[in-house]
């Protein structure tokens, strides 16, 4: 990962989690213009039904924090 990204990536993981998911969303939207071979199908509906299901209050989000705690106890 380069500077520029690094710098990117910190001021994304400042955004709230709802935040975050549009801007994951909006990125593989962006991506669609691009080689689609880069994003297998599934990953792209998986990530799609995800943001829909928090958009609609279905799920809700956790903090980093805890999701990492979350898998380094499994």
């Amino acid at each position: 990962m380069n500077s520029r990204v690094g710098h990117l990536l910190a001021a994304a993981l400042r955004l709230t989690p709802e935040e975050r998911s549009a801007l994951a969303a909006a990125l593989i939207d962006s991506l669609e213009s691009t080689d689609q071979a880069l994003i297998p199908e599934a990953w792209r509906k998986e990530l799609l039904r995800r943001r829909a299901a928090l958009a609609a209050g279905q799920v809700s989000a956790v903090p980093w924090a805890e999701a990492r705690a979350r898998l380094a106890a499994q």
